[in-house]
């Protein structure tokens, strides 16, 4: 038996066009998520690490900085 090989197509540039959109609710919860951040390291910063760790963690992964609200067109 021979191997098969599979050589997949680009998708077409034309489907994947989006407009970007500002969303201020989208800013707002980034800002409030700092914000937290910030308040839990001035308090206490040895007690609340795990908590700002996990709330960096949701930042990182969930808000990265080049994710910005996005309108598909269909």
């Amino acid at each position: 038996m021979g191997k098969v090989l599979v050589i997949p197509s680009r998708p077409s540039a034309d489907r994947l066009k989006r407009k970007r959109t500002s969303d201020p609710r989208y800013i707002d919860g980034q800002r409030l998520l700092v914000s937290a951040m910030q308040y839990l390291v001035k308090s206490d910063p040895d007690v609340n690490r795990p908590a700002v760790e996990l709330l960096s963690e949701h930042v990182r992964t969930n808000f990265r900085m080049s994710d910005s609200p996005l309108e598909i067109k269909g």
